[in-house]
């Protein structure tokens, strides 16, 4: 799945266990801006890196999965967890305010009204 935005927050990377670490980040999904959404995704092991070239307000296109996790709890109810796993993160190409050049025309200039070698 994927997603553009603006980071919103970043936050430091959390070693939960000696082998398993995770990174959160919140997005800013403004579909539509009255009523903007912002949402957790979460980086996990060598993924939390990629946030170390992002900033808060850049605007982005993060690709993740939708993960759901089912879990009984010491009192033998079940619970359910969602998360959003971000395994990859974009910055969107700055839109840049000059105006489009103009496409190469100089060829057009060229006089070809007297060349006599036109088969027509």
């Amino acid at each position: 799945m994927n997603i553009d935005g603006k980071i919103l927050e970043k936050f430091e990377t959390q070693e939960i266990k000696e082998s398993f670490r995770k990174r959160e980040f919140i997005l800013e999904y403004a579909e539509n801006p009255q009523y903007p959404e912002f949402i957790k995704f979460e980086l996990i092991q060598a993924n939390c890196e990629q946030l170390d070239t992002i900033e808060s307000g850049d605007e982005v296109s993060v690709s993740f999965n939708l993960k759901g996790r089912k879990w009984t709890d010491p009192k033998g109810e079940i619970k359910y967890f969602n998360s959003l796993q971000a395994w990859r993160i974009e910055k969107k190409a700055a839109s840049s305010s000059s105006p489009e050049q103009a496409p190469n025309t100089e060829w057009m200039k060229e006089d070809f009204s007297k060349d006599d070698d036109l088969p027509f």
